[in-house]
């Protein structure tokens, strides 16, 4: 068994067996059903907020556990090893975050209680059909008009699309570049000017709704705006999205896991030229190789929880661990999908699945090239 982190406790351990126990009763015996929908049911969500899972890391004082980022590591370790990528909590999560981290006591005495019970669920409105990783070239314009802003522009790509009623929105105030850049949480329900586009058909993460959202001149209150003033959006996004790529690394880990362990009973079963593949020494060693790297990966992004935890884990840090966990992740899901030989590509065997899960890994939250250009910046 792998040495827990030192940061470790029985308070987690009993989160851990917690949260398996809620996700194998209320999610797993669905899953199929929400990955031909393409959605998870609001209901799931309010249970979820009922069980205290959507604000692990939230205060109690605005509804939630009043953990750390040690009981979301837990959380996002548990869903990777279980292969549950059709929940979007992540990016509920990070809205939820933003929120805690800048927005005012009103703002956070509005909306953080209603995020932590599932009635608000929140998403991060920030990739544009022109605009990916380049932040400071968003298209989106909200235009002050007395006590409201105006905002106008399109969004793709945004997890939770169609179930979500609370947008933390990257959107022009200002000028060009970074300055002109602002954070406006957006309730969408009611809210004319308004609407969804479809519901994306994914390679994978089949059950997370992911779709597109436009905004015409619909009227948002300035008393919206995350924080003090206008044009910190850029700055407020650069200092959040340390907590976006260490959840992408935690849950990285877990589905590594998952694969490996999928791939040993499989190995151990299935027998040719009389007796079992695992017998064979090249699959022997590529086990090996992969049990070798997931551990390394699993010690460093421990690591990198307890640095964060102390306040110390660092741009160039969170992004070494970004790009070569999830890189692994792919790497590690295809050498174990192997190994299933033909049965490893029918969608049946949840090894397929993790396939194709995975490959956005490499993608979202920034992409890995984007990663290493942040890390070489620092060298």
């Amino acid at each position: 068994m792998v040495d827990r982190p030192i940061w470790w406790n029985e308070e987690l351990s009993i989160l851990e067996d917690s949260l398996t126990r809620f996700f194998e009763a209320e999610y797993l015996p669905h899953e199929a059903d929400w990955e031909k929908a393409r959605i998870v049911p609001r209901a799931f969500w309010e249970k979820a907020g009922a069980a205290g899972i959507l604000g692990l890391s939230l205060p109690e004082e605005y509804g939630g556990v009043g953990g750390s980022i040690h009981h979301d590591a837990v959380l996002f370790d548990v869903l990777g090893k279980l292969g549950i990528t059709g929940f979007g909590i992540h990016v509920h999560l990070i809205a939820a975050h933003y929120l805690l981290a800048y927005g005012s006591d009103e703002q956070k005495t509005r909306w953080l209680p209603r995020l932590a019970s599932g009635e608000l669920i929140g998403a991060i409105a920030m990739t544009e059909p022109g605009t990916g990783s380049d932040l400071k070239a968003v298209k989106t314009r909200a235009v002050r008009d007395g006590d409201d802003y105006r905002l106008s522009g399109s969004k793709i790509f945004i997890s939770n699309g169609i179930n979500t009623n609370f947008l933390m929105t990257v959107t022009k105030t200002g000028g060009e570049g970074s300055k002109g850049v602002s954070l406006l949480c957006v309730e969408t329900d009611g809210l004319d000017g308004f609407r969804r586009g479809r519901n994306l058909e994914k390679l994978g993460q089949k059950a997370q709704d992911t779709a597109e959202l436009f905004f015409d001149e619909a009227r948002v209150p300035v008393a919206n705006l995350l924080g003090a003033e206008e044009g910190r959006g850029f700055y407020q996004l650069m200092e959040q999205l340390p907590y976006e790529r260490l959840v992408l690394a935690i849950g990285a880990i877990g589905s590594i896991d998952r694969a490996l362990d999928l791939t040993r009973a499989y190995t151990k079963e299935r027998t040719a030229f009389g007796q079992p593949i695992a017998a064979f020494q090249n699959t022997a060693f590529k086990l090996a190789e992969c049990a070798t790297e997931a551990r390394i990966g699993r010690v460093f992004v421990e690591d990198c929880v307890a640095k964060f935890a102390a306040g110390r884990l660092d741009v160039p840090t969170v992004s070494m661990a970004k790009w070569w966990t999830t890189e692994k992740q792919c790497e590690i899901v295809d050498t174990c999908l192997q190994m299933f030989g033909g049965y490893g590509y029918m969608m049946e065997y949840p090894i397929a699945r993790l396939h194709a899960d995975s490959r956005v890994q490499k993608i979202y939250g920034g992409t890995n090239e984007i990663m290493k250009e942040l890390i070489a910046r620092s060298l």
